[in-house]
């Protein structure tokens, strides 16, 4: 997103940003309800892109390579032999995806992807879905203390493939949760990329009595931070049956606690 500090009010969101030359650089989206002033724009390459496969196509054709990842922290880039946090850490590799026939392995760490370099574990994602479907992309990653370059060819992010990394978690707490994906972004109206989202809650379950919805970003559990659906199994896993579990959620802007007992 482009940051502005130009006012965006209410029934602003889809019309264009303008620069002092008169040229359109972007379209409103969101405010920061807590920051005066404060807007967010997506930028005008992206709607180009968007509006340009919508027209060719009739939808938007994103790229995928069959990968979860998770933060290189401070401590895993130390048991990496890493000077610095950096790029993404491949925690799960999809059986028979792209990036297996590519030769990315689990534990490695994605540092570059078509010539990008990758910053941290939320450009990735996005890298990957904005390279053309069928190219086959240039991959740099840290293997045993080594960088070692790899091929990719991108396949098409299809709703099956969305709907396989939407993996329910096993604690009952009533609610499903997913990974922060462009989609998922664009089906909640978020612009979170850290933590995990929220994307059904049973009725009459925990989540539900203690008012979490659909939409809701996790981002801690027992002061724990969640990166991953791992994270939030493991964490929660670890509490006993009756137990309260205390959830860190951010919703529109704000976060706020939440305390559960587990079913």
């Amino acid at each position: 997103f482009l940051q502005t500090d130009a006012p965006i009010n209410p029934g602003n969101s889809g019309g264009p940003l303008i620069n002092l030359k008169g040229e359109v650089i972007g379209i409103n989206s969101a405010i920061i309800q807590s920051g005066q002033g404060i807007g967010f724009e997506i930028p005008s390459q992206i709607a180009k892109n968007v509006t340009s496969q919508l027209k060719e196509k009739g939808k938007v054709v994103r790229g995928w390579i069959g990968v979860s990842i998770q933060t290189v922290t401070p401590e895993i880039a130390d048991s990496f032999g890493m000077k610095q946090p950096k790029g993404a850490l491949v925690s799960d590799v999809v059986q028979g995806g792209p990036a297996e026939r590519g030769g990315i392995r689990r534990g490695d760490v994605v540092l570059k992807f078509d010539g990008k370099d990758v910053r941290n574990s939320s450009e990735l994602p996005f890298i990957v879905a904005e390279t053309p479907v069928g190219k086959t992309v240039d991959v740099t990653v840290l293997r045993n203390g080594q960088e070692v370059n790899l091929q990719v060819k991108v396949e098409e992010l299809t709703e099956q493939r969305v709907a396989s990394q939407m993996q329910p978690s096993e604690a009952n707490l009533g609610m499903q949760v997913a990974p922060i994906t462009p989609e998922i972004q664009n089906q909640f109206g978020i612009r979170d990329k850290a933590g995990i989202v929220v994307i059904n809650v049973a009725p009459g379950s925990p989540a539900d009595d203690s008012g979490i919805r659909p939409g809701d970003i996790l981002k801690e559990v027992n002061h724990k931070p969640v990166r991953s659906i791992s994270d939030y199994n493991d964490a929660v896993g670890k509490t006993e049956k009756g137990k309260p579990v205390l959830l860190l959620m951010k919703r529109g802007g704000q976060t706020f606690f939440v305390s559960i007992r587990a079913s």
